[in-house]
């Protein structure tokens, strides 16, 4: 009974949110077009997101290099180490990494906001007045974290590298220029352009998710609160379905 309840809900939501992306491409190209909210909002979601992108990055490259730096050593190739930790921050942790900290925070940012102007019935109030809140609230939001991500995954890249670069000049003496060098030495167009092209679909999951889930909040704080959490959930677990989809593309396609 449980089971089927489950499965009931699961693909109504699924039906609900591939609706919900249906009207958003519906309104993705039609006039009016939202340039300066679209803005403000690339200005709200990606600089503002940065600092903790930044920070997130250079301890995670920091981390990764101490820890993998023990191993390499026992099998004497402790030279590898910036080209190991380089290909896994560029294809892998870093653009997961940054997405998941970007649906925590933009993600439950919009579903609250979104979900308090539901609840206010600010919402109903545009539509009233002639303005298109879809298009308002929605699509530029959708579009900011769509084109923000990518911005910040080569960002956060750049910063895990340089904490990598750190972490190895810490129990040894690498030049800044050889450091590089090995670097992109062994990073290839294969390696960076799946990790970039899948960044836009993470930035796309989570505008949507979070807009979903505040445009259609329960009455009451405790909606605004669950839309803030499930966006979080939901996006997170997007992230990891897309990023095992792009892994599987990229193989079939000979990128790996």
């Amino acid at each position: 009974m449980l089971r089927s309840q489950f499965w009931k809900k699961f693909f109504e939501e699924t039906g609900e949110i591939a609706r919900f992306t249906g009207r958003l491409f519906s309104q993705w190209f039609k006039p009016p077009y939202e340039i300066t909210e679209f803005l403000r909002q690339c200005f709200i979601i990606g600089y503002k997101s940065l600092p903790l992108v930044m920070l997130t990055t250079f301890i995670m490259g920091l981390v990764l290099t101490m820890q993998i730096r023990p191993f390499l050593i026992d099998y004497g190739v402790e030279s590898q180490l910036p080209a190991m930790v380089g290909i896994a921050i560029v294809r892998e942790i870093g653009p997961v990494i940054t997405a998941l900290i970007f649906a925590g925070k933009i993600g439950s940012s919009i579903g609250a906001e979104l979900g308090s102007m539901k609840v206010t019935e600010q919402i109903d109030a545009m539509e009233v007045s002639g303005t298109n809140p879809f298009k308002y609230l929605v699509v530029t939001r959708v579009l900011a974290a769509t084109f923000m991500l990518p911005l910040l995954v080569i960002l956060g890249d750049a910063v895990a590298l340089y904490g990598t670069y750190l972490g190895v000049n810490m129990s040894g003496v690498t030049s800044f220029d050889l450091f590089w060098t090995k670097v992109f030495r062994n990073l290839s167009f294969s390696d960076v352009l799946p990790a970039f092209v899948k960044s836009f679909f993470f930035g796309f999951a989570v505008g949507i998710v979070g807009c979903y889930k505040g445009y259609y909040s329960k009455k009451g704080t405790e909606g605004v609160g669950q839309s803030a959490n499930s966006a979080v959930v939901l996006s997170s677990v997007l992230i990891f379905i897309i990023d095992l989809i792009a892994v599987q593309v990229t193989g079939v396609l000979g990128l790996n």
